[in-house]
């Protein structure tokens, strides 16, 4: 985890001795050899890296949004009105999560606000992802998520995941046709595009290979993102 205020550009050199995600990534173990020791590390706000003036306030959740956000933003089109992508890596940093629950992050037009997830569930990831549970794979759990959705069986919430889905289905499929997708290598087409479509091209990858929630996140932001996305190759 970067330390509270450095942001990833500032870091001059690496860990020389890095550990692997464990324990102590999350709690603080064994310092008082008391109960204190299972403290969260942090449950301080988060200053988003990639955006000027974010802050996430998520509760427990600000643990994981140390993390789980985007490194970057889209960049401006050029004097033509072009997008480059640069590489098959380009796109948002894995885990944008955070941004994805307050509504911003995507490309395009589309304005969003914060998602009930961010708005109404105390202590956000945390609650979703460990909660009732006490999971620890972080896997989120239909248990965890009965005390709002009482009746739910899976995510599935009102369709509104088979509707996300069919959505980057098709979007995909645009994307391929456009020549902006590698179907096969599953991986941005490296090139100089229109601006509206590398913004759906990044809009894609931001949804379906790194938020990965199918709209559980913020499915009113993410459906406007894919809408507006898929009208803009049509």
């Amino acid at each position: 985890m970067i330390a509270a205020g450095l942001t990833p550009d500032q870091v001059e050199e690496g860990d020389s001795a890095p550990t692997h995600q464990d324990c102590r990534t999350c709690h603080q173990i064994h310092i008082t050899y008391t109960g204190e020791d299972w403290a969260l590390t942090t449950t301080d706000p988060v200053v988003l890296y990639a955006f000027d003036g974010v802050t996430y306030d998520g509760g427990m959740g600000n643990l994981c949004g140390n993390c789980h956000q985007p490194r970057r933003q889209i960049g401006e089109p050029d004097a033509d009105g072009n997008i480059e992508i640069d590489s098959t890596h380009w796109g948002p940093h894995h885990g944008p999560q955070t941004a994805i629950l307050l509504g911003i992050g995507g490309a395009g037009d589309v304005t969003g606000s914060p998602g009930a997830h961010a708005t109404l569930v105390e202590n956000t990831c945390v609650s979703c992802h460990v909660g009732e549970a006490d999971s620890h794979t972080f896997e989120p759990s239909v248990v965890n998520c009965q005390g709002c959705h009482a009746d739910i069986e899976d995510f599935d919430v009102n369709g509104a995941q088979t509707e996300v889905d069919e959505l980057l289905t098709e979007l995909r499929g645009l994307l391929v046709a456009r020549g902006l997708w590698d179907d096969e290598g599953d991986e941005p087409v490296v090139g100089v595009y229109p601006a509206a479509e590398a913004q759906a091209a990044w809009n894609y990858i931001l949804i379906a290979l790194e938020d990965s929630s199918l709209g559980a996140h913020n499915s009113s932001y993410t459906k406007a993102l894919l809408e507006a996305s898929i009208e803009a190759l049509q």
